[in-house]
Order: C-alpha cells, then sequence, then structure tokens
C-alpha cells in the first residue's frame, strides 16, 4: 500500500531537449511526481538530448543496474578541430584541415575504435579525483590525466560524410555516426581519438541517445508532454522489459519476502534477473550466484 504524499513507483522515459542538465531533469520530476525520491539512469550533457531514465520512488532501486546496460546514440564528429572539453561547447584549441581525409582512413581508424578497448574518459566527464570532480578540476586550471578504462563499442557505424568550412575557415569533415556500446563509453572521448588517430583532431558537435537497455525515442516523452500527464511506467512493467523473468510460486514468493535465499532458477545469465510471483506481483531482482538466487533488491515484505 503506498503512503499517503508518496509518487508513483515506476520508470519515465523522458525525450531530454538541450540545454538543461540531467539534474535539472530530475527536478521536474519531482515536482510533477509529488516526491522526492527521483533519480536518472546515467547522466546526458546539457548538449545532449534524447533517452534518460527517471526512476520514481521504489524504482530508484532499478536505476544502478539500468546504468549497466548497452546504450545506443546517434552522432556528429567534426574531422578538424579539437576542442578543450572535446565537443563544440569548448574552446577550439588546435584546427588542422580536414579536406585530404578519405573515407578509407575514416573506416580504418572506426574498426579500430569498436570492439573491447582502453578509453581515456574526457577530463570534463563527472568523474572523481580525490572526492572531486573531473570538470571542476578542468575549470579550475588543473593539469592531470585520466587514466584509460576498458569499455566496449558493439558498433560505430559512419552514415554519412559532408565537407564543410568552420569558422575560423579550416576546411573540416562532419561525420553522422551510430555508436551502440557499453555504459561508461564517452562518445565525445571517440570524437577526440578519431580525430586524433587521423592527425586533424575531432570533437562532438551533436549526441542524442535513442536507447538505453530496452528503452528507445519511441516510449519517450517530452517534458511538455509529461507536464500535461505524467506517464510511468509501472515498476514491474520496467523490470520485466529490462531484466530476464523468472515466476515463483507463492509458497516461494513468501520465503522471499522474508529473506530466505531459494535455489537458483538455473537461467545462466549473468546479471540481475527479476522475479516475479502470483498475480504478476514484481518481487525483487536476484542474480544466481553457487547455485541460489541471492537478492540484489527486494521490493516485497
Amino acid at each position: 500500500m503506498k503512503r499517503k504524499g508518496t509518487g508513483p513507483d515506476g520508470l519515465v522515459i523522458v525525450d531530454k531537449p538541450e540545454g538543461i542538465t540531467s539534474h535539472g531533469v530530475v527536478a521536474r520530476l519531482r515536482r510533477l511526481a509529488g516526491t522526492r525520491k527521483v533519480g536518472h539512469a546515467g547522466t546526458l550533457d546539457p548538449m545532449a538530448t534524447g533517452v534518460l531514465v527517471i526512476g520514481v520512488e521504489r524504482a530508484t532501486r532499478l536505476l544502478g543496474h539500468l546504468m549497466l546496460t548497452a546504450k545506443t546514440y546517434e552522432a556528429t564528429i567534426r574531422l578538424g578541430q579539437s576542442t578543450i572539453t572535446d565537443d563544440r561547447e569548448g574552446e577550439v584549441t588546435a584546427s588542422m584541415p580536414a579536406d585530404a581525409v578519405t573515407r578509407a582512413a575514416i573506416d580504418e581508424q572506426v574498426a579500430l575504435l569498436t570492439g573491447e578497448i582502453m578509453q581515456q574518459p574526457s577530463k570534463v566527464s563527472a568523474i572523481k579525483i580525490d572526492g572531486k570532480r573531473s570538470y571542476h578540476r578542468v575549470r579550475e586550471g588543473e593539469e592531470f590525466e585520466l587514466p584509460a578504462r576498458p569499455t566496449t563499442v558493439y558498433s560505430f557505424t559512419v552514415h554519412e560524410l559532408r565537407q564543410a568550412v568552420a569558422e575560423d575557415g579550416t576546411p573540416v569533415i562532419d561525420l553522422d555516426v551510430t555508436v551502440e556500446c557499453s555504459s561508461g563509453t564517452y562518445i565525445r572521448a571517440l570524437a577526440r581519438d578519431l580525430g586524433g588517430a587521423l592527425g586533424v583532431g575531432g570533437h562532438l558537435t551533436a549526441l542524442r541517445r535513442t536507447k538505453v537497455g530496452p528503452y528507445g525515442l519511441e516510449s519517450a516523452h517530452t517534458l511538455e508532454q509529461l507536464e500535461e500527464q505524467l506517464a510511468v511506467l509501472p515498476i514491474g512493467e520496467a523490470a520485466a522489459a529490462a531484466f530476464p523473468r523468472w515466476d515463483i510460486e507463492a509458497d516461494d514468493a513468501r520465503l522471499l519476502s522474508t529473506g530466505v535465499r531459494l535455489k537458483a532458477p538455473g537461467l545462466g545469465v549473468a546479471g540481475p534477473i527479476a522475479v516475479f510471483g502470483p498475480e504478476e506481483q514484481f518481487l525483487a531482482l536476484v542474480e544466481e550466484k553457487d547455485g541460489q538466487a541471492r537478492p540484489v533488491a527486494v521490493f516485497v515484505g
């Protein structure tokens, strides 16, 4: 039974507009849902648009697991200029004519940036160094390096190549791309590294996230639409869409709700499994370990 004054349990799939922070979207949803228990599954920069998964009330406990799912982006990369932020919002730090770069050379370097790679995050990321955000250190003029970390780029597709001229007169190339990647991949770092490998520099000029796990733009709502009617995906439907499903009987549901570990279902999957009891009741997220279903988050009891 819901407590008086609390919001609905579930996910809100937002089509984030440009120019607002992810925290700003969360603040809007707190007001609309009538609760402060709201969070998001993976930050989008103010410049970026697209799918931002918002959790309300108990669904905030799903967010950490959803952050680890694959994400898909549509982006535009400009070759021929580097910026301090690796995107269009930062000051241009170097320009190099890119009109001689060939499609074959681009495809070769894109292939090298596909698969399991080591990526150095952008310095203006939210990564903490000794408790301080990297982007704060950049703003304060600190000199530092972020260590490279493993990430996976499942696909990196170049759709269109356009010759253009930058504001400073530099011949540049704009690439429209689609990237599907693991959590923790920085698309602007891909732009930076692609331009660096081609010897002309590169940065991101547009970014739109089209999918987070199973949640895509087709199920997303603009902030204006949400102002008119708050669309919440119930927590059970949200879990069933994002994780493998395991249905159990009433007796096992009672045991699970009291903290008893059940025998693992033997699905052989890595990561959380959504457990459902009678009448489609969403009970918990569990992981298979040593033959047991180890609770990750229990939503009953």
